[in-house]
Order: C-alpha cells, then sequence, then structure tokens
C-alpha cells in the first residue's frame, strides 16, 4: 500500500459507528430525521401551508401533508427560482438539479440545499466507500485516481436566469462543482474537463487526458460510460482497458440497470474490477450496494431522509396510503415516497422497488411508476424487461447499447396486438429467433398475465424485434437535447409515442 493511500484509507475507512447505524439503528436515525426535518421545515412557507407544529406527530403529517408529485410542488419550486427565500427549506436555495423529467414539463428542477449536499450527498457518497473497505480491506483505490462521468452545468437556463443567485444543472454536476477539496484530489480529469458542455467533445477529452492516469476506479451511467471507455481504447489502440488502466478495480453505476450491459462489460474490464450498484438520484443519494456477491441496495437510513411507501399492485396503481419503514414487507412493489433536506416533503419520486430483506434493509429498484406497458392487459413493467432482455443477451451472446419497448395495437385487420422491442445492438445475436424465444420466454416466466395472454397466442403475438442502426438512440438524445448526465432512454412506453419518433 502507497503512504499516499494511508491518510486518505483512514478517512473513509475503520467508521464502524455508520455501519452500525445502517445496519441496525434504521428505525431509530428514521425518527431522528423525522424530527429533524419537522423542524426545519416549520419556518418556511411550504410548513405554514401544511399546519407544521414544533412537536408534529407523523400520523398528523400524514394528515397534513398529502403525497406531492413533482407538479404539485411545482408552484413553490416557481417561487424559489424567483429568487424568493425560506419557501421549501429555510436555508438558501442556490442551486436546480435539472433533470428530463417523467413529467408533462421538458425538464423538471430539484432544488439543492447546503444541508442536502452535506446531510445526504456527500455523506452518502463517503459512506459507501466506507462499505467499499469494509469488503476489500486490501483495497488500493486511493492510491489512484477516479473518473466520475456527469453533465454540465447549465448557464444558458432561461427557467433559472429568472433569478441571478440560482444555478441550474445535472445533479452529478452540481456535486462536482461543490465538492470537498478531497474528492478533488482524487478525482481525473480536472473539474473543467468534467463539466464540459460538448458531451461529444468531453468524451475525447477525458479519455485524452486519463489514458496514462493511475485509474483506480469509474462512476457513472453503463450507458454512457461505455462511450467513453471506448474513445479510450480507440486513443491507446489497446483492445482492453487493462492495458490502459492495469489498476482498475471499482465501476460505481447507476441510473439503468446493469444487467444488459454486464456482458460488454466483462469483455472490456479486468475480471478483478468489482461492479458497485448505487442508487443516486437528481432528488437524493438513497442506497449502495454492501455485499460482494449480492447487488441489492442497502437504504441509508441515517442519510438525511424519511422514507414512506405506497404499495402497489402488478399494473402500479396505488392499493394503500404511504406506511413508514417500520410497515414495509417482503417481496412487495413500493412507490418510493421521500422528505428531504432540500424541501422535498412527502415527494413521489417515481420509482418503484422491493424489499429483499429487513434486517438490514435491503432492496431491489423494479421500475418507474410511469413506465410500463399494459396495454391488452399484460401489466410488463421495468424489472421484467430488464431481466428478459439479459437473459436473451446471455443466451445468444448479443450485446445491446440501448432499447425501448412499445405496443403495437390492435386494428381493423388483425386479431392480435403485440410489443415492439427496438433494439440497438454493439453484437448482434448469434441467432436471432433463438433471441426472441428467449426474450419472450423469460417474459412468461416473470410475470403471469403476460404469460396468459401469450399462452395459445391468445391475445398477444410474439414479440417483434426491429434493429435500430448504430446511433439510433444517440441522435434522438442529442436531438431532444437529452445527451449525457441524468438523461436515459426510458424502456417501456404504454403508446407509440416515443418508438414512432425515434423510428
Amino acid at each position: 500500500m502507497q503512504l499516499l493511500n494511508l491518510p486518505i484509507r483512514a478517512y473513509f475507512g475503520f467508521r464502524e459507528e455508520r455501519i452500525v447505524s445502517l445496519y441496525e439503528h434504521a428505525l431509530e436515525t428514521q425518527e431522528k430525521w423525522f424530527t429533524f426535518l419537522i423542524r426545519n421545515g416549520l419556518r418556511t412557507k411550504f410548513g405554514h401551508d401544511f399546519g407544521f407544529s414544533p412537536n408534529m406527530s407523523y400520523e398528523a403529517f400524514q394528515r397534513n401533508v398529502p403525497v406531492q408529485q413533482y407538479n404539485a410542488l411545482y408552484p413553490y419550486i416557481e417561487r424559489i427560482m424567483k429568487g424568493e427565500e425560506n419557501v421549501l427549506w429555510n436555508t438558501k436555495v442556490e442551486w436546480m438539479a435539472k433533470s428530463s423529467g417523467t413529467t408533462q414539463a421538458k425538464s423538471k428542477y430539484v432544488p439543492v440545499t447546503s444541508d442536502s449536499l452535506k446531510l445526504n450527498n456527500y455523506l452518502s457518497a463517503k459512506d459507501s466507500l466506507t462499505f467499499y473497505i469494509e469488503m476489500f480491506p486490501e483495497t488500493e483505490l486511493f492510491a489512484g485516481k477516479g473518473i466520475t462521468l456527469g453533465g454540465s452545468i447549465d448557464s444558458r437556463d432561461v427557467a433559472c436566469r429568472v433569478s441571478t443567485n440560482i444555478k441550474c444543472g445535472d445533479i452529478s454536476a452540481v456535486l462536482m462543482e461543490n465538492m470537498p477539496a478531497i474528492g478533488e484530489f482524487l478525482k481525473a480529469p480536472n473539474k473543467e474537463v468534467l463539466l464540459h458542455d460538448d458531451w461529444n467533445k468531453k468524451l475525447h477529452l477525458i479519455a485524452k487526458h486519463t489514458v496514462k492516469e493511475n485509474i483506480t476506479s469509474i462512476s457513472g451511467v453503463p450507458s454512457w460510460m461505455l462511450l467513453v471507455l471506448k474513445e479510450v481504447l480507440k486513443i491507446s489502440k489497446k483492445s482492453r482497458i487493462e492495458e490502459v488502466w492495469p489498476n482498475l478495480e471499482l465501476f460505481f453505476h447507476g441510473g439503468v440497470a446493469f444487467a444488459p450491459y454486464k456482458e460488454v462489460y466483462t469483455n472490456l474490464l479486468p475480471n478483478t474490477v468489482f461492479f458497485m450498484n448505487m442508487y443516486n438520484a437528481s432528488e437524493g443519494f438513497f442506497g449502495f450496494q454492501d455485499q460482494r456477491f449480492c447487488d441489492d441496495l442497502l437504504l441509508l437510513t441515517d442519510n438525511g431522509i424519511f422514507y414512506e411507501f405506497i404499495e402497489l399492485d402488478a399494473f402500479g396503481q396505488a392499493q394503500k396510503q404511504a406506511v413508514p419503514l417500520q410497515q414495509v414487507q417482503l417481496n412487495k412493489n413500493y412507490a418510493l415516497v421521500i422528505t428531504t433536506p432540500a424541501g422535498l416533503w412527502r415527494y413521489e419520486i417515481g420509482d418503484t422497488i422491493m424489499f429483499t430483506s429487513l434486517r438490514p434493509y435491503r432492496f431491489k429498484i423494479t421500475g418507474r411508476t410511469t413506465h410500463f406497458i399494459n396495454a391488452f392487459g399484460e401489466e410488463l413493467v421495468v424489472d421484467n424487461a430488464e431481466r428478459a432482455m439479459a437473459e436473451a443477451c446471455r443466451k445468444t451472446g448479443a450485446i445491446i447499447t440501448e432499447y425501448t419497448v412499445a405496443p403495437v395495437y390492435l386494428e381493423a385487420a388483425e386479431r392480435k396486438g403485440k410489443h415492439q422491442w427496438l433494439i440497438e445492438f454493439s453484437t448482434l445475436p448469434d441467432d436471432m429467433e433463438k433471441f426472441r424465444n428467449v426474450l419472450d420466454q423469460t417474459l412468461k416466466s416473470l410475470n403471469s398475465d403476460y404469460e396468459a395472454k401469450r399462452t395459445g397466442d391468445l391475445l398477444l403475438e410474439p414479440p417483434e424485434i426491429t434493429i435500430a442502426p448504430e446511433g439510433t438512440f444517440m441522435k434522438w438524445l442529442a436531438k431532444n437535447n437529452k445527451v449525457g448526465g441524468q438523461h436515459k432512454v426510458p424502456r417501456l412506453q404504454n403508446d407509440r409515442k416515443l418508438i414512432e419518433e425515434i423510428l
């Protein structure tokens, strides 16, 4: 272990109290953060409007404050962007995390405060490294540097220009811009390159400036990071990343399901690289992988956020009111509701999760409340699609770049409908018909409603696979100003608007 590694390792490691807190005191810490959030909310306009009181109970909180979606909170966010203070949180808001929304608007703006950065984002990042050191005590991670692939600050954003004091950008860029000094020291290349607003140029610059660095970790959305790695291989004229960065040992990934990309990363990276699953969204940092051989996420219960959960049926419809952590059950699909030190009060983030363990609280992301297909009663959710795609790739040697799925509706000339899978491959299946059959059979095994509609071709015909030319999805993202950062291709749509636009 290099000497430089020791003090940095000490900074992140040997924090037994954090491990104990997250493993053993989840419910106690949730009570602590609920009290903290209410006390700060008392001094806000939102708190005044919804009757916050000094000793407000959780039951009163449930009664007074409805579960909020983005459109309900937007009038408050708009007041913040116009320069008003103490609207949703009782400290000054200087940043808005901008993301492509699942809302009616083209973009959504999520407040970021000094409290949310300190109590959630940066503490969670530090915790992830603590747990990594616990899993891999012999790590040499801090002897090198890490690449964090993110977005950029948007100085031209009209919505944020109404207030000269508020800046906008992807959450990854906001975090980078406000990063503690130790984080700057561990990153490569410099911040100017990482925050460059021309995505194509940034890809080249990141690769150019890091090809001769000792890179030990990479972090980013798998689909975007893949482009960086390909550029590194192009510049270095190597065939595998381990020839360029022999000490690479860790890939923090999140944003999209990793299973469809695992094969291509296995071929590119050293077999010693650990793929660490992360759940870090614009609204907060909620979980990370804490086990070597299972990518379930540990819920971060002592990191500034109070959680609630709405049980969903298979179609994604709410079954009951939101419940706190102590009332969740295993193997049930929940919509995630958060209250944060950025002033997101009972905010339904749009993601669905399922708990796989209650001691400690671990979960899987199962999809989004707005991404599903139920055109024929098949109730297909993102988790089904991702797992079926991964299995089809595994059994046919295929590697995908991107995909999206939409229904093909019943027409006058047809008796049955079907699903159209628009897929961009970096490696085609060795047998396309086998790929389609494995995809179909896996979906049947995962979803009884889909199986029922497909049995005997009762209502649904077999899936239709449409191969997208190379670069199709990138062109669509670029056309819609969604290149880089937090932007992702929606996997499932319940209509044909998106797929027709891409086609």
